[in-house]
C-alpha cells in the first residue's frame, strides 16, 4: 500500500498538453453572460451580486485547467470554502459553477500525482467544511462526491488511455528503429564480407610477400572484426534469428508493387530520375514507405479503384507519392501506426513524411529522404 501511494505520489504529469485553442475561449464567453442571466432570474440567490460576481471572477481559471491543474482547482474551491465562512446559511453557489467539474477532470487528466493528491485533499475539504458549516444536508454531501468521483474517473480513464496509447506509439517507433537497424546491418555486412572475401582472395594469389600483402592482412583482419563486432551488436536488436548477409529492397522493386493477380484496385509505378549511387539505406525505405502506404490503401481505402506510386531522384533528394482515388474512412487512433512507422524511419535518415486525406477525395502520403542520409 505504501508503495502505491509513493508511486502515485511521484507520477509525473502527461507529457505536452493541449495549448489554449479557440474552444476555451468561447467556453469562457459563454459561461458569463450564463452566469448574469441566473443572478436575474434565480429568486433563491440571497445577495445575487455576490454570487454573480464570485462565479464571473472564477471562470477564468478555465484557461489554466490543462498547464496549471492544480492551480484551476485550488482557487475556485478555496474562495468558495472562504467566502462560506462569511455567509453561513446562505446560498451563493450559482449553477453556472458547475464548470468546476470540468476543473476536477483536468486535474486528473493532466496534473502530476502529487497535484492530484493535494487537488483532492482541497476538494474533500471544502465539501466538509460546507458540511460542518451546516451549507449542504448529508444527503448532498453523498451527491457532491459521487458526482465528483465521476468527473475524477473520467479523467483517468482518458489518462490511462492516453498513455497506453503513447507506449504504443513508442513500441511502434522502436519496431521502425530495430528493422532500419536490420536494413543498416544486412547493407553493410554485405559489402564488409565482400571485402574480407577480397582480401582472402589477394592474399591467397600473391606471390611475393610485401607491403600489399601486409595490408591485405590488415583490411582482412578489420573487416572480419568489424564485422564479428556489428553481428554481436545487432544481435541485441534482433529476436527472429541470425543476420541474413543481403541488403534491403532497391527502389527498382517498386515495380513489383505493381501486382496485376492482387484483387482491388491497380497499382500504378512510376520511377524516374538517377538511381545510381543512392544509399541502399534510402532505397529500402523508399521501398518500404511504398509498401506500407499501398497496403493501406488496399485496406482502408473505400471503392478506390486507382493506386498511384510515383518515385523521384535527383541530385539532393529521394521523392515519393503514393496516392488512392478512394473514399477517405476517417482512421480509427489504431490504424495510425503504420503511418507512425513510416514518419519514425524517414526521420531517422534525415527526411520526412506525411500522410493525411486529399480535399477531392482518397488518401495521399509524400515522403522525402536526402540522397546522402543520415
Amino acid at each position: 500500500m505504501h508503495g502505491l501511494a509513493r508511486s502515485v505520489w511521484y507520477e509525473p504529469a502527461p507529457p505536452n498538453p493541449p495549448k489554449r485553442v479557440w474552444r476555451d475561449w468561447a467556453l469562457v464567453a459563454v459561461l458569463v453572460p450564463a452566469a448574469l442571466l441566473e443572478g436575474l432570474l434565480r429568486p433563491d440567490l440571497r445577495w445575487p451580486a455576490l454570487s454573480v460576481a464570485i462565479t464571473i471572477a472564477l471562470v477564468p481559471t478555465l484557461l489554466w485547467r490543462r498547464t496549471r491543474p492544480l492551480l484551476a482547482v485550488v482557487v475556485p474551491f478555496a474562495v468558495t470554502a472562504v467566502v462560506s465562512v462569511f455567509t453561513v446559511g446562505e446560498q451563493i453557489e450559482t449553477w453556472t459553477m458547475a464548470f468546476l467539474l470540468i476543473m476536477v477532470y483536468a486535474l486528473f487528466r493532466w496534473g502530476s500525482g502529487r497535484e492530484t493528491a493535494i487537488g483532492l485533499a482541497v476538494m474533500v475539504g471544502s465539501v466538509l467544511l460546507s458540511l460542518g458549516l451546516d451549507r449542504i444536508a448529508p444527503a448532498d454531501v453523498v451527491a457532491a462526491f459521487v458526482v465528483m468521483s465521476v468527473a475524477i474517473a473520467l479523467g483517468a480513464a482518458f489518462r490511462y488511455r492516453a498513455r497506453a496509447r503513447l507506449r504504443e506509439l513508442d513500441q511502434v517507433k522502436l519496431l521502425e528503429r530495430e528493422q532500419l537497424a536490420r536494413d543498416l546491418h544486412d547493407t553493410v555486412a554485405h559489402h564488409v564480407s565482400a571485402m574480407a572475401i577480397r582480401a582472402q582472395a589477394g592474399l591467397a594469389m600473391s606471390q611475393t610477400p610485401g607491403a600489399a600483402d601486409e595490408a591485405l592482412r590488415v583490411i582482412e583482419a578489420e573487416a572480419s572484426r568489424a564485422l564479428a563486432e556489428m553481428r554481436a551488436m545487432v544481435h541485441l536488436l534482433r529476436h527472429d534469428g541470425p543476420a541474413e548477409l543481403t541488403p534491403g529492397r532497391p527502389l527498382a522493386d517498386l515495380w513489383e508493387l505493381a501486382d496485376h493477380h492482387n484483387s482491388g484496385p491497380a497499382v500504378d509505378v512510376e520511377v524516374t530520375g538517377d538511381l545510381d549511387g543512392l544509399p541502399a539505406s534510402v532505397e529500402a525505405a523508399i521501398y518500404r514507405i511504398a509498401q506500407e502506404s499501398v497496403t493501406n490503401a488496399r485496406r482502408h481505402a473505400r471503392n478506390a479503384t486507382r493506386i498511384e506510386v510515383r518515385a523521384e531522384a535527383d541530385v539532393t533528394a529521394v521523392r515519393l507519392r503514393v496516392s488512392d482515388d478512394g473514399e477517405h474512412v476517417p482512421r480509427t487512433p489504431s490504424s495510425g501506426f503504420g503511418i507512425v512507422g513510416m514518419a519514425e524511419r524517414a526521420g531517422l535518415l534525415g527526411g520526412t513524411c506525411q500522410a493525411g486525406p486529399d480535399p477531392g477525395g482518397g488518401w495521399t502520403v509524400t515522403a522525402e529522404l536526402p540522397r546522402a542520409a543520415s
